[in-house]
């Protein structure tokens, strides 16, 4: 299948040594002549570095000549690559490159072979509803486009996603009616595909005969017309293990056999090297030992039921006495029927109950976050006009009642994100990340971030990195940080004029992943014994004169708790009152590779009013045009401003700004709609997101309508004004 979508990319693909010298020297240093090269070293699964290689120099070529039509070529062909080693998040990366660079006016085969392969990217990491978003918008462009074949590569995947989510009878009807629309042999092979999900489908119901009729006729298909070893060998293993489970072992036997002989064939290709095939036939010799196995014991089974019969007989004489006892059990079985029916009324009972409470968490739930999120507005308001009013200059009569202000925005907005955070991790919505990062890095500017509220306190900080640990890993760095941030706080908090300490040691060490044990430990008043039990429950504090005392909202070790469950790991706690508390809990990370270390990106701000910039803020709510005009003011970067999306779209098709400001929620047409709806006549002007962001919303879906950042409601000014100069001083070069 793999092979079957990059021909879609390079039907020009190198065929042997000798076009390839000719290509050289007729297109030397070209792009298309790195991209091919890519190609053919891709197509040899042993050459994936050389792929890398070749097409991160079409890349370079690409920008070194402002060739920029070709770049969106060069990033499909390097999410290609990067899928087909196993890395989803890196090829995800280059594919959403791919797509922002084509005109989205036009369409293209290779536009809707990018979203079709991002689809696949998603599919494969288990986000469903995205893989589905992009697989329809690589439909629509086939469909446009009349390449009815290629529609059929995209609903075996809409099969696949049926039948993952145990809907087998919708992905059936997907695979027959593939079947019956490719009447060709050029996309043979998808046929043979439908053929073998409907062979699984069948097995997962249970139904074997079913599932080897399909299983032959994928396999007969591909002998006549395809000939793919791959599909050969994938076919063959089934029909095996298929005809094993329904006791036909002869059969079995037959098809084990002849998978053998084509891994054996592979193995020799590759000169007998330890491959794949390899630790296939050693298994399979196995899997064969154990089918004769199966044989010997049918046979034995066929002389027990012999002997059982003869015990059968003399069965029926000890019936007649077991007839007798089990008249005396008869009053016994009244008792227990009518016991049984009396739990199962207070089962039903339970089962209400369970499902009432159930409701009134998630009515709770679903409360919590929309207070929380309808909040934000009026509260970025406060946060913004007392940001702007200290930059002022006021009156020192004024400056104590401003930062009382100030400090209460902060402190509402840590509430409302804690209420908020409590609710998404106890939604289904959460996941885990998988990304190479510098451990040792993320902890030094943890501990960078609290250093003035260390100075305030007056603690002895400490941190404490075992030297002999690796520190690039493969884990979920924003999920650590809320774990450490959250307890450093609580440490410093309750802890003043003493010391904190912060120690990572290395439990563990193993070929691909290490264990590492983390503990964050006071000397501060620490945690009496009968309150320790309830410590992570939501909104505890110990007692109401620690809340009166220390303040804080009494959700950040619940949420430690949580966020550490969904990691796999525990917390332990270790604390005596007066004398300080240790918490400590263990996790495991994959080994991962050296990161390059990238220079901040400053805005030259002298010079940003003299060039004129301009932004245009689409937003209804007239408080936050207010706010966010103001706030651009003083940096002196003007603005203009329009209320709805519709307007916005008609505004920019003859007017050109440096920066979009979009807010999400817009009467009409929302900020993601007007966001497609631009994308499809200006793919440069950036756009960035503003959103007072719910639990249905994420960084990841905003992007995917063409948006290039997120800012959350309520602003911070510093995020505000970093993100915002970033993106001016990339138009600025």
């Amino acid at each position: 299948m793999r092979s079957l979508l990059f021909a879609l990319f390079f039907f020009c693909s190198i065929s042997h040594s000798q076009s390839l010298l000719k290509l050289t020297t007729e297109i030397n240093d070209s792009i298309d002549f790195y991209l091919e090269i890519a190609s053919f070293n891709k197509e040899d699964k042993r050459y994936f570095n050389k792929a890398i290689i070749y097409t991160e120099k079409a890349i370079d070529y690409a920008k070194k000549n402002k060739l920029h039509s070709k770049l969106p070529d060069c990033y499909l062909v390097l999410g290609g690559v990067y899928y087909d080693l196993g890395r989803p998040d890196t090829a995800i990366e280059n594919f959403i490159r791919s797509i922002n660079l084509y005109k989205k006016d036009v369409p293209s085969a290779n536009l809707a072979l990018a979203y079709y392969s991002l689809g696949k990217c998603y599919l494969e990491k288990n986000k469903i509803d995205l893989a589905e978003i992009y697989f329809k918008k690589s439909g629509e462009i086939y469909t446009a486009l009349n390449f009815l074949d290629a529609i059929e590569l995209i609903n075996i995947q809409k099969g696949i996603i049926q039948k993952n989510r145990g809907k087998y009878d919708n992905a059936i009807a997907i695979f027959k009616s593939v079947i019956q629309s490719i009447n060709n042999n050029t996309f043979v092979d998808t046929k043979i595909e439908a053929y073998y999900q409907i062979g699984e489908i069948e097995n997962l119901k249970h139904e074997p005969s079913s599932a080897i009729s399909y299983f032959e006729k994928a396999l007969i298909l591909n002998s006549k017309h395809s000939k793919n070893i791959q599909l050969q060998k994938k076919i063959l293993k089934q029909l095996s293990d298929t005809y094993k489970k329904d006791n036909q072992y002869d059969k079995s036997q037959i098809y084990l056999e002849r998978y053998v002989d084509i891994a054996d064939s592979l193995d020799n290709f590759y000169n007998n090297s330890l491959s794949e095939n390899t630790f296939d036939r050693i298994q399979f010799d196995k899997q064969l030992k154990t089918i004769e196995e199966l044989d010997k014991e049918k046979k034995s089974q066929q002389k027990t039921i012999r002997f059982t019969k003869l015990i059968s007989i003399l069965s029926i004489a000890l019936i007649s006495i077991l007839s007798l006892l089990s008249l005396s059990l008869y009053k016994n079985n009244k008792i227990r029927i009518s016991t049984n029916k009396l739990l199962k009324e207070k089962n039903k009972e339970l089962t209400i109950e369970k499902d009432r409470a159930e409701r009134a968490n998630k009515a709770r739930s679903e409360f919590l976050a929309t207070v929380s999120h309808e909040l934000r507005t009026p509260l970025n308001a406060i946060n913004g006009i007392a940001y702007i009013l200290l930059n002022e200059k006021p009156k020192a009569t004024q400056l104590n009642y401003l930062k009382s202000l100030e400090f209460s925005g902060k402190y509402l907005l840590t509430f409302i994100n804690d209420i908020l955070e409590i609710n998404r991790l106890e939604s289904d919505k959460v996941l885990v990340e998988h990304i190479n990062f510098d451990l040792v890095d993320l902890v030094e500017n943890i501990k960078i971030s609290f250093n003035e509220f260390i100075i305030e306190n007056n603690i002895n900080f400490h941190l404490l990195i075992d030297s002999s640990i690796y520190p690039y890993t493969i884990g979920d760095p924003t999920k650590l940080s809320q774990v450490l941030i959250n307890l450093v706080n609580n440490a410093i908090k309750f802890s003043k004029n003493g010391d904190v300490w912060l120690i990572i040691k290395k439990l563990e060490e193993r070929e691909n992943n290490t264990t590492l044990s983390f503990e964050v430990k006071d000397n501060g008043i620490g945690i009496p014994k009968d309150k320790q039990e309830t410590i992570f429950d939501s909104f505890s504090q110990g007692s109401v004169e620690i809340n009166r005392t220390y303040g804080g909202t009494g959700l950040g070790l619940s949420i430690v708790k949580k966020i550490l469950e969904i990691l796999g790991s525990n917390i332990h706690l270790e604390s005596d009152a007066n004398k300080g508390t240790s918490l400590q809990f263990d996790l495991t990370f994959g080994i991962g590779e050296p990161l390059e270390k990238k220079e901040p990106i400053t805005l030259n701000k002298k010079n940003a009013s003299n060039k004129k910039r301009r932004i245009l803020l689409v937003e209804d709510n007239k408080i936050n045009q207010m706010i966010t005009q103001k706030m651009l003011e003083q940096k002196g970067i003007p603005s203009v401003i329009i209320d709805n999306g519709e307007e916005a779209i008609e505004h920019l098709k003859t007017n050109k700004y440096d920066l979009v400001l979009m807010d999400v929620h817009l009467p009409g047409i929302n900020g993601t709609e007007a966001t497609s709806e631009i994308r499809k006549f200006d793919t440069k002007t950036p756009i960035i997101a503003l959103t007072a962001i719910s639990l249905n919303e994420n960084r990841e879906m905003l992007l995917s309508f063409g948006m290039n950042e997120v800012i959350t409601k309520p602003f911070v000014p510093e995020e505000f004004y970093e993100i915002l100069f970033s993106f001016l001083s990339n138009n600025e070069e």
